[in-house]
């Protein structure tokens, strides 16, 4: 909190081509572990009620509530104090109904009254259970609850992976609802994630096999499968520190990256299944005679969403320069793995 008090008055943000100071749009609502356990539990129906109360003047509102499970702990002491029947790890029976409460008052909502407006809130809950445990009580109530999760992993932040989103629990119920704005962009959109993530799922399980017996082991599409795995977490998924724009990526650009990677793996599996014999293709002569296209992949991601002149003149690229890019990269896979099967 006291971070928060230094840093957020220096910091802007731009609304409507004007720029705002952050701090004239923030609200903070504070209780320290020194302040009564009755105030603990009050400090999160404060913060929703104060979204609330700005939603109704038609604002969009993004409420962080960090965090609930230190909010859980209140409510178990109150509980405790109040001599109620405890549930599982000590806490009130009622908890998932209290938490589900909670989260139900944020929503997209249609103001009564006069001038018409609209207004949103949007809650952001941290849950941090103790060592890192998801069986505990309210990261199972809250996961049955809210419609996205993003599960941050100790592990990737270690190996400074930003985001350090771990992937294989991480979820979202909205694909499907989302899926026809996706589709106006391009209609492959779902079929590339889902390939895209069946290639990490299998990652996953494969490096269980490395750590034990040794990559060697692997069979030819394995490997492949593995090396395209690395192209996806580090140069898709993975944010570079050393740039100013690779904080944010245009859909455009998102989509085209997928389609290359997803290509590049399905001529590389299908090379080595469909070769046999003294002519059998493996991963090695994959990684040998198509070396420029898998370099591409690692080097999309450096293309900047604005470009300078000599004369420091700055424009955005289109989404028709970015396209034509694409093109090309996925032409030279046609070309190359062309070459690579005669």
């Amino acid at each position: 909190m006291a971070e928060v008090l230094t840093d957020f008055p220096e910091l802007t943000t731009m609304i409507d081509g004007q720029e705002h100071e952050i701090m004239q749009r923030t609200c903070l609502i504070a209780n320290t572990s020194n302040m009564p356990v009755a105030a603990r539990e009050a400090s999160m129906y404060t913060g929703v009620t104060i979204s609330e109360y700005f939603r109704d003047q038609g604002y969009h509102v993004a409420m962080m509530a960090d965090s609930t499970s230190r909010w859980a702990e209140a409510l178990r002491e109150i509980s405790g104090r109040l001599a109620e029947m405890p549930a599982d790890g000590g806490y009130p029976a009622y908890l998932s109904a209290r938490l589900a409460s909670f989260y139900e008052r944020s929503g997209r909502v249609e103001c009564v009254g006069s001038p018409q407006r609209e207004g949103t809130v949007t809650i952001v809950g941290a849950v941090s259970p103790p060592g890192g445990d998801f069986t505990d009580p309210v990261t199972s109530a809250t996961l049955s609850i809210v419609q996205v999760f993003w599960g941050l992993d100790k592990k990737l932040a270690q190996r400074k992976h930003f985001p350090s989103l771990n992937w294989d629990i991480s979820f979202s119920k909205y694909i499907r609802i989302l899926e026809p704005f996706f589709n106006n962009l391009d209609d492959s959109y779902a079929r590339l994630q889902q390939s895209m993530k069946e290639i990490l799922q299998k990652e996953t399980d494969l490096q269980e096999i490395v750590q034990l017996v040794g990559k060697d082991s692997l069979s030819e599409d394995q490997k492949c499968t593995l090396e395209i795995a690395r192209i996806i977490r580090e140069d898709f998924l993975q944010q570079n520190g050393f740039t100013d724009y690779d904080f944010r990526c245009p859909l455009v650009k998102t989509i085209g990256m997928m389609r290359c990677i997803v290509s590049y793996h399905d001529h590389a599996q299908k090379a080595i299944a469909f070769s046999t014999g003294d002519a059998k293709i493996l991963w090695s002569d994959v990684a040998k005679h198509c070396d420029a296209p898998f370099v591409e992949l690692t080097k999309m991601k450096f293309m900047a969403p604005v470009l300078e002149d000599s004369n420091g003149k700055k424009t955005d690229v289109t989404e028709a320069e970015y396209q034509a890019y694409f093109k090309k990269v996925l032409d030279d896979q046609d070309v190359i793995f062309g070459k690579l099967m005669e």
